[in-house]
């Protein structure tokens, strides 16, 4: 049996894997402050659909999350 440092991965030829659309900008070309704007919205709007389904699916968890963290900050008031 061979080693092999990819193996497992799916990238078996040693391509890229691609990465579904979201990758940064091309690198001959920075980023504009709009379209870093535009990401950022996308990905806090996807943080929290992904928050409000874990409240959704796992609503004692949540709970017991959100009290945690409301006691961690009681803690550090002066």
């Amino acid at each position: 049996m061979t080693s092999n440092p990819n193996s497992g991965d799916g990238s078996a030829d040693g391509a890229p894997a691609p990465s579904g659309g979201r990758s940064g900008p091309p690198p001959d070309r920075p980023e504009t402050e709009a379209e870093r704007r535009r990401r950022r919205a996308v990905f806090l709007r996807e943080l929290t659909e992904a928050r409000e389904l874990r409240e959704r699916v796992q609503p004692r968890r949540t709970k017991e999350r959100r009290l945690r963290e409301a006691m961690r900050m009681r803690t550090f008031r002066i």
